[in-house]
């Protein structure tokens, strides 16, 4: 078995393990400071978006240009008058986009672009995009992310509770903020496929997040009729749990993302593919980072305001003073957090952690007889 495999183990097991809930202040700050460099870079630079949402017009040239990029930016912007931005294709040919332009416009701003270019106009290929069809692409965009957020938030507080709901939502409105910052921060264009590329990462940050949750969902069950553990030990030992599930997968999926950001957009200069790798490569990061240190600790904290919560934080606490486990480590122990069942006899009791030899070999014997 591999050191990672190896190390998967101990974690799922309990034998190792990093408290993330104790640290969790700590994680909460560093959200914080990096949210509000998001938020900073937004106000300060704002989104560059794309015509699909402003309006404007795209104008490609034909193949083989000699003429550089920044001199053809040059002469869009003097024929335009407005910012240009242009990407030298694969082929050799140019895509000029010019902003906030109309129809007529745009049929003078292609002569120009001819005459300076020393092309025939009929060789350059001109696509309108309306400034209401624009708005319109934009308006359904922040409805479809509404619903989605409005929808995940329902599931969640059905299919677990609505702490966990809250905590999850915290969770994606964090790797959202983050995301959009670092487009404002960079520069780069927000396109549709900017918002298929938050969507996206959305779905891989709920799919971290729900797999703790239901690990914490199973191991707290009836974790009342227990005293050993607090719930914010549970749910530290369920992070920790799919903690090695988590790195992998995030792993795994960063990695055609940065080939599609660092050398197709970078290297080979397909620029196309910036707008939605972008959103891609930091969302994904930022999703496995709120599953694991923001989402899940967020829980324990919501949760421990409960009476019942704190009741047995409470009797967990006055166990441990009166030195009842001083020979057990509470992050490793065998803890029964089952019951009677209908017929009156001891049930197998849920274990959270590690279970011992002489716990495993009575686990078959009946009427729950302990040596």
């Amino acid at each position: 078995m591999s050191k990672l495999g190896t190390l998967g183990a101990r974690l799922h097991h309990g034998e190792v393990g990093y408290d993330f809930v104790k640290n969790r202040k700590i994680w909460y700050a560093v959200s914080i400071l990096i949210t509000i460099l998001a938020i900073a870079g937004l106000a300060v630079r704002g989104l560059h978006m794309g015509i699909e949402f402003q309006g404007g017009a795209v104008f490609t040239t034909p193949k083989n240009m000699t003429v550089s990029v920044a001199t053809a930016e040059g002469y869009a912007e003097e024929a335009s008058g407005h910012d240009a931005i242009v990407q030298q294709l694969g082929d050799g040919s140019m895509r000029i986009q010019v902003a906030g332009i109309d129809t007529g416009t745009s049929d003078k701003i292609k002569d120009t672009l001819a005459e300076d270019l020393k092309i025939d106009a009929e060789q350059i290929n001109a696509e309108l995009v309306g400034p209401s069809w624009g708005e319109q692409i934009a308006n359904k965009a922040w409805q479809g992310l509404g619903i989605f957020m409005v929808l995940v938030v329902i599931y969640l507080a059905i299919a677990f509770e609505w702490r966990m709901a809250v905590a999850a939502f915290v969770a994606l409105i964090h790797d959202i903020t983050i995301t959009v910052g670092i487009y404002a921060l960079v520069g780069f264009e927000v396109t549709p496929g900017t918002v298929i590329g938050l969507l996206t990462i959305l779905g891989y940050s709920l799919y971290d997040t729900v797999v703790v949750f239901d690990s914490l969902k199973e191991q707290t069950r009836d974790i009342t009729k227990q005293n050993r553990w607090t719930y914010s030990e549970i749910a530290n030992r369920s992070i920790n749990s799919t903690l090695v599930r988590s790195i992998n997968t995030t792993v795994v999926a960063l990695l055609p993302v940065a080939g599609l950001l660092f050398i197709g957009g970078g290297v080979l200069g397909a620029g196309m593919l910036n707008d939605i790798s972008l959103s891609l490569f930091v969302g994904l990061a930022a999703g496995a980072y709120s599953s694991i240190f923001i989402a899940t600790p967020l829980v324990a904290d919501l949760k421990e305001l409960e009476p019942g919560m704190k009741s047995l934080k409470k009797r967990v606490m006055a166990k441990r003073a009166q030195g009842a486990d001083e020979d057990e480590d509470p992050q490793t122990a065998t803890v029964a957090v089952g019951g009677p069942g209908d017929d009156g006899e001891d049930v197998t009791p849920a274990v959270v952690g590690p279970r011992s030899r002489s716990a495993s070999r009575g686990r078959g014997r009946p009427s729950g007889k302990r040596r």
